[in-house]
Order: C-alpha cells, then structure tokens, then sequence
C-alpha cells in the first residue's frame, strides 16, 4: 500500500487539474480526488496495467457525475458565478498553466457536462477516445462528436489574438496601476470597447449582480472601487499573482479579498473576472 500511495500522490497534482477543469471548484476537485484514492484502495492493483490512465478515467467520470449537482446548486446562486481561482506567487512552482485558464473555464460553463467533459479529457489532457466514451457512458464516434461540437465552441470563445505572457505582464501591470490611481482615460486605453467586468460575491459580500458590459461602463465601475480602497480609513494593498496559469491581480481591501483575472485579446483587455465570495478563496495567501 505505502508504494501505491507513493504513485498515487504523484499523480495526485494531474488528477486534481482534471477534476478542476471539469469542475471548476477546487475544493470539489479535491473530493473527487480523494473519493478516486478510496476507489483505488478498494480495487485490485494488480490487474490495472496504466495506473495514470486508470485514475483519470475514474476521476473524469466522478467529476461528470459531481458536476451535475454542481450545476443545479449554480442555478440558485447569488449574481455572477465565477470558477473558483486558483491563485499562486509569481515563480513558484505552477498548478495549472493557462490549458486550463479562466477564459477557458468560462466558455466551458456554456457546454453541456458531456461536452466539456468530453474535450477537457481528450484536447486538454490528450485521453484516447476509446477511454473518454468509458468516462462519459458513449460510444467513441459520439464522443468525437462532442468534443467536436466543444472543440467549436471554445475556438469562437477563446481570444484570436492572445498576447505573449511578456505583453500580458505589461497590460496586466499597466492595468493595475490606471486602477490603483482611477484614472480613467487610462483604463479605457487598456479596455476593449465591448469589455465586460464579472463579479462575484456569492451573496457574501458586495459585487456586481450582472456583468456590466461597455469600457465606459467597465472603467467607471473601477474608479469607483479605487475611491473606495484609497480613503484614508481603508487599509488596502494588492500584488500581482498566477491566475490559472496566468498573470493576474490579488487585492485585499479592509479585509476582503478580490482575485482579478483578465482576459487579453488584440492587446486590449476583452474582459475583467473578479472573485470576492470568500468560500472560494480560502487557499489565497492575503499578506501584503
């Protein structure tokens, strides 16, 4: 058992990006994780010739199985519904990288369980078709055709023109600073013209109900917040962080958290994704 444990722990990190994809929660994708380590304890060892590709299947198929529930709990929440990020120090070791980024994520919200399961196990983590039909309980055409019809959807979803992770750090900080002054000429230089800005609070604590939509709309918005964090009464710090790969923003104002991600596309900001519900972000490390 110690050395099945071994390889299961060193798998652990891929099986838990499998999960999350699907999932979108991390804390969901840590369950189903654990719930596969509890499968593998139970079967017989011997007779599993890949283990790496074993453990996927079951994860994969868990995940769909959650993430039904996962959605229907989604259908009741309070305003937007942002996947829940995963956040780490410049230079540290990544999690994720940007295959499973929150542009991705979004668009995937938009696919049936099946689709997105179907292209996140063979496009994303390169599982044979053949294994994907066991996961997603159809034949191996149909699961081509799923991830064909996913594979379409993600390609108009995704930025055309993403920018090169050296141009990305230089919006991203440019983007930071505009905000942390409220300047606003300057935000609107960096937006898109259609931008949108997300939010999500979970009812926890104040955040937009609906994605405002429009770079005057957007901008507006985030001078507004820096007013808040700047007044003299306001403890307020943020650093620039790994968003799912990617460069992002973590901002702490008074205590509450707001992880920013932003999607680049053409060398303007397409869109703005901030998470403030703090159930989702209980793994973000706050200190200044």
């Amino acid at each position: 058992m110690g050395e099945l444990a071994g390889e299961f722990e060193a798998l652990r990190p891929h099986l838990t990006r499998v999960a999350y994809g699907i999932l979108g929660s991390l804390v969901e994708a840590e369950d189903v994780v654990q719930d596969a380590w509890l499968r593998l304890q139970r079967a017989d060892a011997a007779q599993i010739e890949d283990l790496r590709a074993w453990l996927t299947t079951v994860v994969g198929r868990l995940a769909l199985d959650a993430l039904g529930s996962a959605r229907r709990r989604r259908e009741s929440y309070v305003g937007e519904w942002l996947p829940e990020p995963i956040v780490e120090a410049p230079g540290e070791q990544p999690t994720l990288d940007e295959a499973v980024s929150t542009a991705l994520l979004l668009v995937l919200e938009r696919l049936s369980p099946a689709e997105r399961t179907a292209f996140l196990l063979h496009d994303v983590f390169e599982l044979p078709f053949d294994e994907v039909a066991e996961v997603v309980g159809r034949s191996p055409a149909a699961v081509r055709q799923l991830a064909s019809r996913a594979r379409a959807h993600v390609e108009a979803g995704r930025p055309r023109f993403p920018a090169a992770p050296e141009d990305r750090d230089r919006i991203v900080i440019a983007f930071a600073l505009a905000w942390q002054e409220g300047d606003h000429e300057q935000l609107l230089a960096l937006l898109d013209p259609d931008a949108v800005l997300r939010s999500d609070g979970g009812g926890r604590v104040s955040a937009a109900r609906e994605p405002q939509v429009g770079a005057e709309k957007v901008a507006r918005l985030l001078v507004g917040l820096a007013r808040v964090s700047s007044r003299k009464d306001s403890e307020a710090y943020g650093r620039l962080a790994r968003v799912n790969g990617a460069t992002g923003i973590v901002i702490v104002v008074d205590g509450t958290v707001s992880v920013v991600s932003l999607t680049i596309d053409a060398g303007r900001i397409v869109s703005v994704d901030i998470v403030r519900n703090p159930d989702k972000l209980r793994h973000v490390e706050v200190s200044a």
